[in-house]
């Protein structure tokens, strides 16, 4: 089995992907969307939203990161694909999946669900503009308006060159709204010859056990899930261990917290902090009442003397 950690935009950064690939389970990374609208991207803007390719591609972990472009152009793409190879990734990703407006309405994301000869387009011109070896993957969704297209869609992206598929079981319309239709992800699994990961609403060991099930996938996709339980993905790779106690969660609430203030601006450290307590409430208690504590502070210095005061003392360096 193997397990990745997903892509989200304005949330899961390479802050929050080295922490959580140090907290264990998670096999491969795909990072948030490098968007590409008509020009060739400097090198600095890749390194900028992965810095992890200063280092090999990987996180701190040892865990490989696979860049995103997103984008409606094949030329542009094609481009800007060939110079983010040069700088040595693992792999390359391409979203048909974001479901913002924003981008929809720019044709970019969801919305080239709308236009399968295009999906093979974009990934045939980016397959070809780099080497061979590159593995060149594809992240959907089950459609815009509605999932009467997906098979069609994901074989699209397949004759175009994807080596792997990630589907997010959900279309456009449907959001983040639970459920996630994991059936729909087994009929795509059917009907391409490629891996298949599936994603979507696996909150716990047992949701992910139920997602191989439907789908048919062994490799699965963590999202939101992860960020709410940091523990999620050993849970699922080693059945019966024991969970992540907030105890474990406090020493990568630490470090997360090091590379805030090391890389975020002061005026947004607190914010930061904040959105990831938010997300922990879900599954630890303790991380309700830290995030009440700090819930109308501001203040970077403040916040982290309140938060941390009653954490254990930071192992030694």
């Amino acid at each position: 089995m193997t397990l990745l950690l997903a892509p989200m935009e304005g949330l899961l950064d390479h802050l929050l992907r080295d922490v959580l690939t140090r907290a264990g389970g998670i096999d491969r990374c795909v990072s948030e969307f490098i968007r590409v609208t008509g020009t060739l991207l400097p090198e600095r803007v890749f390194l900028r939203i992965v810095p992890e390719l200063r280092q090999g591609g990987r996180t701190r972990a040892g865990v490989p990161v696979r860049p995103q472009l997103l984008g409606s152009d094949p030329v542009c793409l094609a481009e800007n694909a060939a110079r983010l190879a040069g700088l040595g990734p693992e792999g390359i990703d391409l979203n048909f999946g974001c479901p913002a407006k924003v981008v929809n309405r720019h044709g970019g994301g969801a919305a080239l669900l709308q236009d399968p000869e295009l999906l093979t387009r974009i990934v045939g011109a980016v397959r070809h503009a780099v080497p061979a070896t590159l593995p060149v993957t594809a992240k959907m969704r089950l459609g815009f308006d509605d999932a009467t297209r997906a098979v069609e869609c994901a074989q699209a992206l397949v004759a175009g060159g994807a080596s792997e598929l990630v589907v997010h079981a959900r279309t456009r319309a449907d959001g983040y709204r639970p459920p996630a239709y994991w059936e729909r992800i087994a009929e795509i699994r059917q009907a391409v010859a490629v891996p298949v990961v599936a994603n979507g609403e696996i909150w716990t060991a047992a949701d992910a056990a139920r997602c191989r099930e439907v789908s048919g996938c062994e490799a699965l996709m963590l999202g939101r899930g992860m960020v709410a339980d940091p523990g999620l993905a050993l849970a699922i790779a080693a059945p019966g261990q024991a969970r992540l106690g907030w105890a474990g969660v406090q020493p990568l609430l630490r470090e997360f917290w090091l590379g805030v203030e090391q890389h975020i601006d002061a005026r947004h450290r607190a914010g930061r902090i904040k959105q990831w307590l938010h997300y922990l409430r879900r599954c630890h208690p303790e991380a309700e009442a830290a995030h009440a504590e700090v819930r109308t502070i501001n203040d970077p210095r403040e916040l982290a003397a309140r938060l941390f005061s009653g954490f254990p003392p930071a192992a030694a360096s």
